[in-house]
């Protein structure tokens, strides 16, 4: 990013280019993690968003259930997307879809008991693999960061809670 940034500033120095600086280096980033995760996922045999839907699932608490649409909400999906996660998921076992009691037009998700066991082996894993990749940052440079982005983000509207 720094050669791509001097090659602007020697081209064109009429424009100020910070913001390539930024953008470019989270979409790296973002693509580094990307791929580090998918990677480590593969490893135990999920994909990444397999995992999503599951930690959703489990983070509600007990019953470790939830709306399809709750899980669409929090997965940023299309409902169809969602809906195809969901019989994936199902298929495997790890899930569970049945009628909501008490909106009978809503379909309810629930982890099943090898979905409960596979993501409570992961979650401890997968979070040291994620201090793996963060190790270069400090305890004041983490959360300087994280409060960076978190602004960013919701300066950018994204203010969900999910």
């Amino acid at each position: 990013m720094d050669l791509i940034l001097s090659q602007w500033q020697r081209e064109r120095p009429d424009v100020d280019v910070w913001p390539m600086g930024i953008i470019g280096r989270v979409s790296r980033l973002s693509r580094v993690l990307d791929r580090e995760l998918r990677d480590f996922f593969a490893a135990h045999g999920l994909e990444r968003w397999e995992f999503d839907v599951l930690a959703t699932l489990r983070r509600s608490g007990s019953p470790y259930e939830l709306t399809a649409g709750s899980l669409n909400r929090a997965a940023m999906v299309t409902s169809g997307a969602i809906t195809n996660r969901i019989d994936r998921l199902a298929a495997k076992g790890l899930v569970e879809r049945f009628p909501d009691e008490e909106d009978r037009r809503s379909i309810r998700v629930r982890l099943t008991g090898p979905g409960l066991a596979k993501i409570d082996e992961l979650v401890g894993p997968h979070v040291e693999n994620e201090a793996r990749l963060l190790a270069e940052l400090g305890p004041r440079e983490r959360d300087q960061l994280a409060g960076l982005l978190r602004g960013l983000l919701e300066s950018l509207g994204d203010t969900s809670q999910e």
